[in-house]
């Protein structure tokens, strides 16, 4: 028995083929989205709703307030402390999320270097101060392949990797190892599709988690502190909605903004996970796809 890993870009349908794959297999899943920790932000990450998720428990889902930071370090140990109670039951653990990094936490043993909290206030001031654009071009220069593997608008991500490129005198990425063989050997599927058909399935899925009441759930969270969540207020969609909020009030406009930022997250996702040779890829749009992905686990 070992764990399966789904990943791939988002809407490539990772989600519903995990609960297909722990229904056949007698597993539970292990959430590896890093905006699905929170709770509350349920329509914009497009967290699997109960019906969805068709009485397969769900783990590491709704673990975190908005106004705390989403650690990849807290990650690690939680998923896998999950994996490893799942397999002591017999339970199959299907880990299923397009955050590359916390991917790559559970799979592989990441180093955390410690940190500085003088130097991450600077940094944090520098952020607020000249932009979070002004603190990417500088990893960049400092550190492409960091760089390459953090959203341009992560600014926490941002902050921290400049803060231990900082403190080690090292790249940040010296932090995240060339792949190995995975943990538990675990098998890695990987869910994609053709990039145009996977643009158009994007815009739809903006245009539903607005129309199902988007604006309204920021709106809510707003109330229990997300302005003042470092990581929940940049995720895609919810950053949108408050410049929104705090703007013009331009939601159409805000809705563009959010699918266009998706459909740049894809394809850096896309670029992340073609890294890892480990991968092994199934197409997300092929009606035959549980079945080939379960052949290829030997059921």
């Amino acid at each position: 028995m070992r764990p399966i890993v789904v990943v791939g870009p988002t809407a490539t349908g990772k989600t519903a083929l995990g609960v297909e794959l722990a229904l056949a297999l007698g597993g539970e899943v292990i959430n590896a989205d890093s905006m699905q920790l929170y709770r509350g932000m349920d329509i914009g990450t497009a967290k699997a709703t109960a019906e969805e998720r068709r009485g397969v428990p769900h783990h590491l889902l709704d673990v975190l307030d908005v106004t705390e930071p989403a650690s990849v370090a807290a990650y690690q140990r939680d998923a896998r402390a999950c994996a490893e109670r799942l397999l002591a039951d017999g339970v199959v653990p299907v880990v299923v999320g397009g955050s590359g990094l916390y991917v790559q936490a559970f799979l592989d043993d990441l180093r955390f270097p410690g940190t500085d909290p003088a130097v991450r206030a600077r940094l944090d001031a520098e952020a607020d101060r000249a932009g979070t654009t002004a603190l990417y071009e500088r990893l960049t220069r400092l550190d492409p392949a960091a760089a390459a593997a953090i959203l341009p608008s992560n600014t926490r991500r941002i902050v921290r990797a400049l803060e231990v490129i900082e403190i080690t005198g090292e790249p940040f990425s010296a932090s995240m190892p060339v792949p190995g063989p995975p943990r538990y050997d675990s098998l890695v599927v990987g869910v994609d599709r053709d990039p145009a058909e996977l643009d158009e399935r994007v815009n739809l899925r903006v245009e539903r988690m607005f129309a199902a009441g988007l604006v309204d759930e920021v709106r809510a969270l707003a109330g229990r502190g997300l302005r003042e969540g470092r990581t929940a207020s940049r995720a895609l969609g919810y950053q949108q909605v408050l410049e929104a909020l705090d703007g013009d009030g331009d939601f159409a406009a805000a809705a563009v903004a959010t699918a266009t930022g998706t459909r740049r997250f894809v394809r850096r996702q896309r670029s992340w996970f073609r890294r890892d040779r480990r991968v092994e890829w199934f197409d997300g749009a092929d009606p035959a796809l549980v079945g080939k992905v379960l052949a290829r686990v030997g059921r």
